[in-house]
């Protein structure tokens, strides 16, 4: 593990407030009484039991005798992980998100998948599981094929605390007492609108959305044991199933969760351990659904814990129960669905087009410095895929996902006017399409055998281009392992 994420898990142990059998505990370092938004008293750590060891000095860490991983020339020092804060509480803690990968704040072609904890604050279990994850994947790299499969091919975020002043005073609420669970825009009904009136610990979300895109996430929560999809809620109000129109692949994710689980599958209330969120406990104004709207991002709800505030020393049985879930989900964004690059058949650019699929009423974005997209669907199913891109042609294929990713990538040719003239596109800057229109108008006049030949010159000119471009996009992989990538 490296020295920065020894750090960040220091702080979430000795700065943050930590989770307690009595309620918020007593800070142990002497310096941490004066951290903004400090409440607590009490004398149990909860995460005491992940014994995370004191730091050794940088400036002699070189020269002591301190462990591997924790040496300051370590292999993995600024490689697997990555700190950030993305916001502050309305106390002024600030919400700490860790990222574990092979390249932590790169932008890679490779898909992005979110864990956030402590969404309520008198919910903690979730919260002591992400700093355990994260620990654990750092010390399994290059060890364990499953964390190697995730740091290489996933950017996992961790966000073990979204509301650690709740957390601070074990109640469910924020400082505000509000639920931030129900304080995000919901689909069915006008509550929320206000941005001004929004709890910071949900803008910090919203925002944080806006610069990363995310294919998968999941919030952890307790008082109970399920794993939930959307929607969470009707249109009439009423308690009944409500499926969203990705329903097969979020029932897919959903039961990844819950047969990696050790009991989770054989629940009694809950199918399969399973649950459509309308049909069991609607809500509105939830994240689930906004992640799912505005966010291109498949996000579920998990109940890890009957408990909601277990005692500490089940800390090691309710990890033992969640880890293979929680590395499977993340997995599952490396092992299925579809994944690609969008790319300009004239010199081979990336485009930020769209790729939809037909009989889904949803569109996923490509990335506007790759172009590339990350498609999650249920396997086992035949798709029609189609990439569109404003100035365009749109191109469809369809593909057959079995039990692994298929890696498409999509070549589009420019829209041609009826003048032969190349059409502009919003994605490009000022091409000077004015003046380019009057030198074909003045060709088209006055000059038609001399507008031919250019027309020919022209059309030899993009075939070379678009040699280069397929050479170009043949030698682009998806994933790691994955298979050969098909070009449409």
């Amino acid at each position: 593990m490296s020295l920065r994420l020894r750090q960040v898990l220091i702080w979430y142990k000795d700065i943050c407030p930590m989770m307690t059998l009595n309620g918020p505990s007593k800070i142990l370092d002497k310096d941490a009484a004066t951290f903004p938004g400090y409440t607590g008293d009490s004398s149990y750590w909860y995460t005491s039991q992940l014994s995370i060891p004191k730091l050794c000095p940088a400036e002699v860490c070189s020269s002591c005798n301190c462990s591997t991983d924790l040496h300051f020339v370590s292999l993995f020092e600024g490689f697997l992980e990555w700190a950030i804060s993305i916001g502050n509480s309305v106390n002024g803690f600030p919400l700490l998100v860790i990222e574990i990968s092979d390249k932590p704040g790169e932008e890679e072609s490779e898909p992005a998948f979110k864990y956030i904890g402590n969404v309520h604050g008198d919910e903690p279990v979730g919260r002591e599981l992400l700093i355990i994850l994260a620990n654990w994947l750092c010390d399994n790299y290059l060890k364990d094929p499953l964390a190697t499969l995730i740091v290489e091919n996933v950017h996992l975020h961790l966000l073990p605390s979204m509301n650690p002043d709740g957390f601070s005073l074990r109640k469910r609420g924020n400082a505000n007492n509000i639920d931030l669970n129900r304080d995000f825009p919901d689909q069915f009904f006008s509550v929320n609108d206000d941005e001004d009136s929004r709890q910071p610990e949900t803008r910090a979300i919203m925002n944080w959305l806006k610069d990363i895109r995310f294919t998968g996430s999941a919030t952890l929560h307790g008082g109970a044991l399920v794993a939930n999809y959307p929607w969470d809620g009707s249109d009439d109000r009423r308690t009944k199933y409500y499926g969203c129109p990705d329903d097969d692949a979020f029932r897919f994710m959903a039961s990844i969760y819950s047969h990696s689980h050790y009991n989770m599958s054989s629940s009694k209330e809950f199918l399969s351990g399973i649950t459509n969120g309308a049909a069991w406990y609607p809500l509105y104004g939830g994240m689930q659904d906004w992640n799912y709207i505005h966010a291109g991002c498949f996000e579920l709800t998990l109940e890890v814990s009957d408990n909601k505030w277990p005692n500490a020393t089940e800390l090691p049985i309710l990890w033992k129960y969640n880890r293979m879930s929680l590395l499977n989900l993340v997995a599952s964004l490396a092992k299925t669905g579809v994944h690609g690059r969008i790319y300009s058949s004239v010199d081979g650019r990336p485009l930020p087009g769209s790729v939809t699929v037909t009989g889904i009423n949803y569109t996923v974005t490509a990335g506007k410095t790759l172009g590339d997209y990350h498609r999650f669907l249920a396997p086992r199913d035949k798709y029609e895929v189609v990439a569109t891109m404003i100035g365009y042609k749109s191109k469809n294929t369809t593909i057959w996902l079995d039990d692994g990713p298929v890696s498409l990538d999509f070549v589009l040719d420019p829209e041609v006017s009826v003048k032969g003239s190349v059409l502009q596109n919003v994605y490009d800057c000022d091409c000077g399409s004015k003046s380019t229109e009057e030198f074909v108008q003045f060709l088209w006049g006055a000059h038609l055998e001399v507008f031919f030949i250019l027309i020919v010159i022209l059309g030899f000119l993009l075939f070379l281009f678009r040699r280069r471009a397929k050479v170009k996009v043949s030698t682009s992989r998806q994933l790691s392992g994955s298979k050969k990538t098909v070009e449409v």
